[in-house]
């Protein structure tokens, strides 16, 4: 399902959001018990990730996914992921405030800077699970501050009804407020409806900190690389895999430790984000998620951080920005 809501009339959305269901997130955490912080780096020090798996029955094949370090039906992930972020949607700027050590809004400024939206004219753009519109207003911003872009428009796209609504406060407070330059879609980025995203539509698909949360990557890519057209760019900001052994150490500790206390201080919800960091543990490492986007479809660098590869890590990995393009 997907509905496109303009903020001249905010109401659609907020009057269909779907509410709080806690009840299910708390019965996937008891599927399995969660690995202790050690052997959560462990895992991620081998490199020993994975997306999504298959496990047979005598019935039949039942696929299975990851929720954080739990194993769920993979038609159970959207709706766990959906609780997370209705719990946390009022809250995220400072989930992801705990989550970064505060430096979220910094690479979301140098992400948007390194795509540099306005360059060569305007964009029509979409921003993928970007409820709460920050990436959206950091392009328009780029675009107009920088190079006097007023045309550049952002269709922003999140399956959660309350991460939406947030975006709409903030957007209310902006210029674009009741503009064409912005618009708010709910839709599943694993399966965009094509009659509101016509293939070989945009310029820039812009997904930050949202893919790990998708029930399937490769689905998500190929949509992607769907609506983008032939010279479009693909960009993704996400958390990712510490490089250094012992910075690795001491931000599992501060994360497993840490980030879930705050979360019960700050949101009165500790499970939604013990389930966002095991979320980024699970998450592949740079080089298989640089060769999904490549088995996508999408040119990238070399297989490599840094100039000339298909990633650039952010403080030592805890972030990365990957792209691709389209040709």
């Amino acid at each position: 399902m997907q509905r496109t809501l303009r903020f001249s009339n905010p109401r659609p959305v907020l009057s269909k959001t779907r509410p709080h269901r806690p009840s299910s997130l708390v019965a996937a955490r008891c599927l399995h018990q969660s690995p202790s912080p050690a052997q959560a780096s462990t895992s991620t020090a081998s490199g020993t990730t994975s997306t999504s798996t298959s496990t047979s029955t005598d019935t039949g094949t039942d696929r299975t996914t990851h929720f954080g370090f739990q194993t769920v039906p993979e038609d159970a992930k959207e709706s766990l992921v959906r609780t997370v972020f209705d719990s946390v949607a009022s809250s995220y700027d400072l989930m992801n405030d705990a989550m970064s050590l505060g430096v979220h809004r910094l690479w979301k400024d140098d992400f948007v800077a390194r795509l540099r939206p306005g360059a060569r004219g305007p964009l029509r753009c979409i921003d993928v699970a970007g409820g709460t519109g920050d990436i959206a207003l950091r392009l328009l911003d780029f675009a107009r501050e920088r190079y006097a872009d007023r045309e550049t428009a952002v269709d922003v796209v999140d399956i959660n009804g309350e991460m939406l609504k947030e975006g709409f406060k903030r957007f209310k407070k902006t210029m674009y407020h009741n503009t064409p330059q912005v618009a708010f879609k709910e839709a599943n980025a694993q399966e965009m409806p094509e009659a509101e995203f016509p293939s070989n539509t945009y310029d820039l698909y812009t997904i930050a900190f949202g893919i790990r949360n998708c029930t399937s990557i490769p689905d998500v890519l190929k949509e992607a690389y769907r609506v983008l057209k032939p010279g479009g760019t693909f960009a993704c900001l996400e958390f990712s895999q510490v490089n250094n052994p012992l910075f690795r150490t001491v931000y599992d500790q501060y994360s497993f430790s840490v980030i879930p206390m705050l979360g019960t201080i700050l949101a009165g919800d500790r499970a939604s984000y013990q389930y966002l960091v095991e979320s980024i543990r699970k998450f592949p490492p740079q080089p298989e998620f640089a060769k999904m986007i490549q088995d996508a479809g999408f040119t990238t660098g070399a297989l490599h951080e840094g100039k000339g590869g298909a990633w650039t890590d952010l403080w030592d990995g805890i972030a990365c920005i990957h792209t691709g393009v389209k040709l």
